[in-house]
C-alpha cells in the first residue's frame, strides 16, 4: 500500500468516526473495519462515474450492513457524488442527506434502502438477476451494453438472517457470475462474539449453496483484496462469496477487536487517539487533505472515461441495431403502458363466473406481448396463482432470457429479489404467493414501500373462499396488514373489470408498489364495475334521488351487496352500493368526488368483507356497521364457510335494515 493510499483508507475511517462522534450515535466499527475492502473496490475494481451516477450500465454496490452507512458517506463525499463535508456534519439529523441508513431516492449513490439485515444481499442478488436478463436481451457480437457487475458488502448478521440463505441459494442455482459478495468478517456482534449464537462454517456453506469462496486474510491487504475481486470477476459460472478477515473498530486502540465499538460513538478521547495511530495530520474534525481530496478526483475521472467509452458504443449499437435501440427506450424510458387505457382488447372479458386469479393470468399473457420488460414468477406457486406468461420462457441459467421466474418456496427472498430487479432499471417485475403467506414477505414489501417501487404483488386465495385447506391458508388480518403500509396500493378487485383496472395501475405506478388480493373461488362479472376502479372507490349500483342507505365492499362480497340492495329495493328502500377496490387511490382523490361517492350526510352504512377489516371504521363511522371476520377461518367447503360465518346477502340486507332504524 502506498502512502497516499495509506492516507486514502485511514480518510474514510476518520470520516466514518467523525460522523458519529459528532451525530452522538451511529455504529463506527464497520467502517473502520472495512474500510479497505470498500476503498479497495470502489477505487480500482468496481464501475462508476460519480458524474452520472444512474448510468445505465455502471456496477452496482449495496451495502447490505446498513448500519455502517457512515463508511457509505465517506465514500460518497471522497469520490464526489455531491455529498459535501457539511452534510457529513449532519449525520443522522433531520432532513439531512445522511440519515442513520442508506435511503434510496433520497441520497445520490445509495443503490438500496438497507436496514433489516440480509435484505440488501437478497436485493444485490435481484439486481444480478436483471443484469443477466438484459444482457441475454440486448447483448450483440461486440456490443455487449449491458455488462456490469453486482458488489454486496455484508456482515455477521446479513449471513445470520435466513432470507441471505434464500436469496443466495437461488443465486448459486442460477449460476449468476456476476454477483460478487464481500464479507466483512469480524467475528462481533452488539452482544459479543459470533461464537455466542453463530458458529458455523460460512465458506463451506457458501460453496454448498453454488459459490465460488475466496478468503482474504488480511481486511488492510489492499492488494490480496484487489486479486480476489479480480479472481470473482474472472470466474463467470457461479457467483462469487469473498471473505475478508477485518478487525472491528480497527484503529482505535482502546476499542478495536471489541462489541462496544459496534454501535456507540468511539469517544472524543478515541477519536484522538485513533487519530495520532493512524498518524493522521489534521485533529480538526471532517478535515481532510487536499492531496486526498485530488486523489479521490483522480480516481473518479476514470469512471468518466468508462462511461465516455460505453457511450461511443452504445451510439454504434443503436446505429447498427435500430429495432434494439427503439426496444431499449421501451425498456428504459417512461413506458407505453398508459395507451392500455383506451384499448378495447385490454378491458374485453367474458360475462361469466371466473376467479379473480384465473382473470389476472389473462391479464398478464395480455401485457407481456405490450410491455416485452414484464418479468416476474411465484414462490413454486404459478398453476394456482395463474402468473405463468404462455410461451415466454423460463429464467435460468440456461436461458436468462426466459421471462418466468422460479424463485422456490422462498417468499422473503422473492420480494427483496423484485425489489433489487425494480432498483437496477428497465425491468417491470412482479411477485406471487398465496395471500396468507404475504406474512413470510412483509418485510420486503415494505421496502417496496419505502423505496416506492413499482413492484407487483400478485397475492391470491384471499379469504375463507380458500375452504378446505383450513384456517392456516385462510387469510384474515393480511389485507389490512398491506393497506397499514403507507404508500402500498392494495386492490382486492370484485370482477373481470376491476381486475383489468389493478393491472393496468400496477404497470403503469411510477412510484407505488401494488398488492392484488385475488380469489381461489369464481365470481360473476358485476354490472356497473370498470374504469371506475381506478378511483379506487366508485358507484357501481344506485337509486333514485338521494339513498337512505350506502353498503360498501370489496372482491367476492360486491355480489352479496349488490343482491342485498336488490332485496333492499323491493322493500322501498332506497340503497347505493359502492365498490371499493383500493381504498388508497380512493383517499387520492379530491374532496369533491369522495363526498360524490360517500356523501356525509349519509350516516347508515354498512361495510361487507371477509377480512378483518379494521381499517372500515373511517368509511362506515360511529352509527355504521362492519361484517368482517372477528377470528380466523376454519376448514371446509367455501360455500359452508361464508354462510357459517355471516358472509350472505340476507345478513348485509339486515345489517342495513338495523343501520336505518
Amino acid at each position: 500500500m502506498t502512502f497516499r493510499e495509506d492516507m486514502a483508507v485511514n480518510a474514510i475511517r476518520i470520516l466514518s468516526a467523525d460522523m458519529v462522534e459528532h451525530a452522538g450515535s451511529g455504529h463506527p466499527g464497520m467502517p473502520l473495519g472495512a474500510a479497505g475492502t470498500a476503498y479497495e473496490l470502489w477505487a480500482h475494481e468496481m464501475k462508476h462515474n460519480p458524474g452520472h451516477p444512474r448510468w445505465a450500465d455502471r456496477d452496482r454496490f449495496v451495502l447490505s450492513s446498513g448500519h455502517g452507512c457512515a463508511l457509505l458517506y465517506s465514500l460518497l463525499h471522497l469520490f464526489g457524488y455531491g455529498l459535501t463535508a457539511e452534510d457529513l456534519t449532519q449525520f443522522r439529523k433531520f432532513g439531512s442527506l445522511t440519515p442513520g441508513h442508506p435511503e434510496y431516492g433520497h441520497t445520490v449513490g445509495v443503490e438500496a434502502t438497507t436496514g433489516p439485515l440480509g435484505a440488501g444481499v437478497a436485493m444485490a442478488v435481484g439486481m444480478a438477476m436483471a443484469e443477466a436478463h438484459l444482457s441475454a436481451v440486448f447483448n450483440r457480437d461486440g456490443y455487449p451494453v449491458v455488462d456490469h457487475y453486482t458488489y454486496a458488502l455484508c456482515g455477521d448478521g446479513c449471513m445470520m438472517e435466513g432470507i441471505s440463505t434464500e436469496a443466495f441459494s437461488l443465486a448459486g442455482t442460477l449460476g449468476l457470475g456476476k454477483l460478487i459478495v464481500l464479507y466483512d468478517s469480524n467475528g462481533i456482534t452488539i452482544e459479543g462474539s459470533t461464537d455466542l449464537a453463530f458458529t458455523e462454517n460460512v465458506e463451506e456453506k457458501m460453496k454448498a449453496l453454488g459459490f465460488q469462496t475466496i478468503m482474504v486474510e488480511d481486511g488492510n491487504d489492499l492488494e490480496a483484496i484487489g486479486k480476489a475481486v479480480k479472481a470473482a470477476k474472472a470466474h463467470r459460472e457461479r457467483p462469487s462469496f469473498i471473505t475478508v478477515k477485518t478487525k472491528i473498530g480497527y484503529g482505535c486502540p482502546a476499542k478495536e477487536g471489541k462489541a462496544s465499538c459496534h454501535g456507540e460513538p468511539l469517544g472524543a478521547e478515541n477519536v484522538a487517539a485513533m487519530r495520532k495511530n493512524l498518524g493522521w495530520p489534521e485533529a480538526e474534525p471532517f478535515k481532510i487533505p487536499e492531496e486526498v481530496y485530488g486523489w479521490y478526483k483522480e480516481l473518479a475521472q476514470r469512471g468518466a472515461e468508462e462511461e465516455r467509452r460505453w457511450n461511443q458504443m452504445f451510439e454504434k449499437y443503436c446505429e447498427m441495431y435500430p429495432d434494439m435501440a427503439k426496444l431499449w427506450e421501451q425498456y428504459f424510458g417512461c413506458g407505453q403502458a398508459g395507451v392500455l387505457l383506451e384499448d378495447k382488447e385490454f378491458w374485453a372479458f367474458e360475462d361469466k363466473p371466473n376467479s379473480t386469479r384465473n382473470l389476472s393470468g389473462i391479464m398478464i399473457n395480455r401485457l407481456k406481448e405490450k410491455l416485452p420488460n414484464l418479468i416476474g414468477g411465484s414462490a413454486d406457486l404459478a398453476p394456482s396463482t395463474k402468473t405463468c406468461m404462455k410461451d415466454a420462457g423460463d429464467f435460468s441459467r440456461e436461458n436468462y432470457k426466459g421471462r418466468n421466474i422460479h424463485f422456490g418456496i422462498r417468499e422473503g427472498a422473492m420480494a427483496a429479489i423484485g425489489n433489487g430487479m425494480a432498483l437496477h432499471g428497465g425491468l417491470r417485475p412482479y411477485v406471487s404467493t398465496f395471500l396468507v403467506f404475504g406474512d413470510y414477505l412483509k418485510p420486503m414489501a415494505r421496502l417496496s414501500a419505502l423505496m416506492k417501487l413499482p413492484v407487483t404483488y400478485v397475492l391470491t386465495h384471499d379469504s375463507i373462499g380458500v375452504g378446505e385447506d383450513g384456517p392456516t391458508h385462510e387469510p384474515v388480518e393480511q389485507v389490512t396488514m398491506l393497506r397499514a403500509m403507507p404508500g402500498m396500493m392494495v386492490f382486492r378487485p370484485a370482477d373481470a373489470a376491476e381486475t383489468a383496472a389493478a393491472w393496468y395501475y400496477a404497470v403503469t405506478a411510477q412510484a407505488h408498489p401494488v398488492a392484488m388480493a385475488l380469489s381461489r373461488q369464481n365470481l360473476p362479472q358485476i354490472s356497473g364495475t370498470g374504469k371506475g376502479a381506478l378511483k379506487g372507490g366508485y358507484i357501481v349500483k344506485d337509486c333514485e334521488g338521494m339513498p337512505e342507505a350506502i353498503v360498501m365492499a370489496t372482491g367476492s362480497e360486491l355480489k352479496l351487496a349488490v343482491k342485498a340492495a336488490e332485496i333492499l329495493r323491493q322493500e322501498g328502500r332506497r340503497v347505493r352500493v359502492v365498490s371499493m377496490p383500493c381504498m388508497e387511490l380512493f383517499e387520492q382523490q379530491d374532496e369533491e368526488y369522495r363526498e360524490s361517492v360517500l356523501p356525509r350526510e349519509i350516516r347508515a352504512r354498512v361495510a361487507v368483507e371477509a377480512q378483518r377489516g379494521l381499517e372500515w371504521g373511517r368509511y362506515v363511522g360511529l352509527d355504521g356497521i362492519c361484517i368482517c371476520m372477528d377470528g380466523f377461518g376454519a376448514s371446509g367447503p367455501a360455500k359452508t364457510l361464508f354462510e357459517h360465518f355471516g358472509f350472505t346477502a340476507e345478513r348485509v340486507a339486515e345489517a342495513v335494515r338495523s343501520v336505518c332504524n
